[in-house]
């Protein structure tokens, strides 16, 4: 884990995983990430939740595993760092974003179960063979939740 600028987040996957390849043949993953927070308010008693939403990249091999395994829905733990990216549209505004870069990320196993296979181990350029047989990491699905249950 990095020192400094690192973060930790458990959430649900809020669209599948977009995996693309720069110009150089690099993967790269994006999904959003949504994080819920939930209190009760001590003058009404009444429960309140606040929801943030983040987009996280992914890259090389982690990219291309995160793109076969997460789906919509799927409650994950994703650890990395904060990063901020700007750009200027084609109409010469400037925008930029914060972005979570993902050195880690896993099955949250507090309501689900997973099933880890380990892929096996890749050279530089070497893409994942899953189409030829080689195994492929599962996917818990979405797991049914108790409304009254944290954190939803």
């Amino acid at each position: 884990m990095a020192v400094g600028n690192s973060i930790v987040l458990v959430g649900n996957v809020t669209r599948d995983p977009e995996l693309r390849f720069t110009p150089a043949g690099q993967a790269t993953a994006t999904f959003g990430l949504a994080v819920n927070r939930r209190w009760q308010n001590r003058q009404t008693q009444e429960w309140e939740e606040a929801t943030s939403f983040f987009d996280v990249v992914c890259w090389r091999e982690m990219a291309e595993n995160v793109a076969e395994t997460l789906t919509r829905g799927a409650r994950v733990i994703v650890e990395g760092r904060l990063e901020q990216r700007s750009w200027e549209t084609q109409e010469g505004d400037k925008r930029s974003k914060v972005e979570v870069v993902a050195d880690e990320v896993g099955p949250s196993l507090r309501w689900a179960t997973a099933q880890v296979v380990k892929n096996e181990r890749r050279g530089p350029g070497e893409a994942n063979n899953f189409a030829s047989g080689a195994p492929r990491a599962q996917s818990a699905g979405a797991p049914s939740y108790n409304e009254d249950e944290e954190p939803f």
